[in-house]
Order: C-alpha cells, then structure tokens, then sequence
C-alpha cells in the first residue's frame, strides 16, 4: 500500500519541507508577495521532479539539499552578522533595513 517508487513522493517530501519552512519561518518572509512565495514553490518542485525524471531519485534529492545550503548560511551567518536573530528575525527593523522593506508596517491601514 505505501509505496515511495513514484513522483508523489518526490512531491510528497517538497511540499511538506515548504509547508514546515512557512510554519517555522514564515516571519520571515511576511512581506514578501504571496506570487514570489507560489513561484518559488513551483519552480523547485518543477527542479526535483524533472531531475528525478531525467536522473533519477538520488540526483533530485542531492541538488534539493544543495538548496538549503544559502538558507543555513543566511539564518546561521548572515544574518547574526548583521545583529539580527537568524531564528526570530529580531529586531525588526534591523531585519526590514537589511530587506529593504519600508519600516511602517500600518501605513496600508
């Protein structure tokens, strides 16, 4: 009945990583447009999919964890660098300037 020899899993294992990277860290990306975040959902599970297709299982699973390496270099140096929280994204608006978002979050209100 379980079987993980078809592309469900491979789309299986991606939306479950970005659905716990939205819950996690989420704050993170809260004002960023809602099209980037869908997009960037897209082209990576078009990426693991089609590599998976074309070379196999292991080959999409190895570039798919490559990805992750700027994300731990963002949260784990970068940004500590620059005195923000690389987990809480503290203080805020240390974290706005350094996204160059605009800083008054009620101005749309």
């Amino acid at each position: 009945m379980w079987e993980t020899n078809s592309l469900w899993f491979e789309i299986a294992i991606v939306s479950i990583t970005f659905t716990l990277g939205h819950i996690l860290l989420g704050h993170f990306e809260e004002r960023s447009p809602r099209t980037r975040k869908l997009i960037k959902y897209l082209v990576t599970l078009m990426v693991v999919v089609g590599l998976s297709l074309c070379f196999g299982r292991t080959v999409a699973f190895s570039v798919y964890f490559i990805f992750f390496i700027p994300v731990l270099y963002i949260h784990g140096v970068l940004l500590p660098k620059n005195g923000i929280n690389g987990w809480t994204g503290e203080t805020k608006s240390k974290y706005y300037e350094f996204r160059k978002w605009d800083k008054d979050i009620f101005k749309d209100v």
